[in-house]
């Protein structure tokens, strides 16, 4: 077992769940109980489940009263408070699920949020399209060859260069407002990024491509 922990937010449901064994705590949020009790999740493997409970319905919940902790500040989201509750119980790399999907306002805050803690945590974020995360300044990343990958500038980043990629860049720069590195795919099994200053938020796909889609 590995000093992991498993969160589940409220997006879009995952459309399976991974081998829990991996992970040392299992959390969600309140709005994600509802999907995991709908799909059949194994519920009493919850180490604690967060949020303001506005969505609270009580009947069958109230089993699983003592893994409730109860957040009320309005001033930040359900997934910022769960992470402070996972750092407080000592663990620092997080995979997500449920983060992207739904209302787009809730996707964009979720990377708000994990953008906000990614000194102080490993934080995956994960769908059924790719897994994407916030990377150092000296990246590398094996056994992606033909996968989509794409270069987000959070907002932006300098001096940039990168291997394995079908458009590599040579100490280039990235920038939210004109130039961003979306959609390219990786032509060798190793893909390696390194950049001066700034941030990036990196995505990989899930499954190979027969073609680049560029959009």
């Amino acid at each position: 077992m590995r000093d992991k922990t498993l969160l589940f937010i409220n997006g879009d449901a995952p459309k399976s769940f991974p081998d829990l064994d991996h992970y040392s705590l299992i959390a969600c949020t309140d709005g994600a109980f509802h999907y995991l009790k709908r799909m059949g999740f194994p519920l009493d493997k919850l180490d604690f489940i967060s949020g303001d409970f506005d969505s609270h319905s009580g009947s069958d919940e109230d089993m699983y009263q003592d893994k409730f902790i109860l957040t009320l500040d309005q001033d930040k989201t359900d997934f910022h408070k769960a992470l402070e509750i996972i750092l407080e119980n000592g663990f620092s790399e997080v995979d997500v699920l449920g983060g992207s999907g739904g209302e787009q306002d809730h996707f964009l805050g979720n990377l708000t949020v994990a953008y906000a803690f990614k000194d102080r945590m490993k934080i995956k974020f994960y769908d059924e399209f790719s897994e994407y995360y916030f990377i150092p300044n000296d990246f590398k990343l094996k056994g992606v060859k033909n996968k989509m990958i794409s270069l987000y500038p959070f907002p932006s980043v300098n001096n940039i260069t990168t291997k394995g990629l079908n458009w590599p860049l040579t100490n280039g720069s990235l920038s939210i407002t004109s130039r961003i590195g979306t959609r390219n795919f990786a032509i060798e099994d190793e893909v390696s990024v390194e950049y001066e200053s700034g941030d990036v938020l990196f995505f990989v796909g899930i499954n190979e491509i027969e073609y680049p889609s560029i959009y």
